[in-house]
């Protein structure tokens, strides 16, 4: 599941390269006849924090994985969080996340929280 402060006009496109993982995103608003951006709707404040919240309500095990402040919060919230990536300012401000730098980290850090979860 990607959940993503992206729109989904610009997401989709990487979704179908990708073959169509579940995305939650913003929409926006484009009149029909001018095709220009009127707008946007935001799906939910604090949408990654949310649905995280609501994915432990349903007993599910949460793992996520961002890279920046708008990401914090939806990591503190799962019962496993990971910096990937992230700038010096955030690793500092938020240490108890570990931290990784390539894809093979990752893959390495998540089968960690895996095999720690249960999963």
């Amino acid at each position: 599941m990607i959940l993503s402060d992206t729109f989904y006009q610009f997401g989709e496109p990487m979704m179908v390269k990708l073959d169509r993982p579940t995305l939650y995103c913003h929409d926006l608003e484009i009149d029909s006849k001018s095709r220009m951006i009127t707008g946007w709707k935001i799906r939910l404040e604090d949408q990654k924090r949310v649905t995280v919240e609501g994915l432990r309500a349903m007993n599910f095990n949460t793992l996520a994985v961002g890279d920046s402040y708008n990401d914090t919060n939806m990591l503190a919230e799962a019962h496993a969080g990971i910096l990937f990536r992230p700038p010096q300012n955030v690793i500092d401000e938020f240490s108890q996340f570990p931290v990784v730098e390539d894809y093979a980290a990752l893959m390495a850090e998540i089968e960690s929280v895996a095999a720690d979860l249960g999963e």
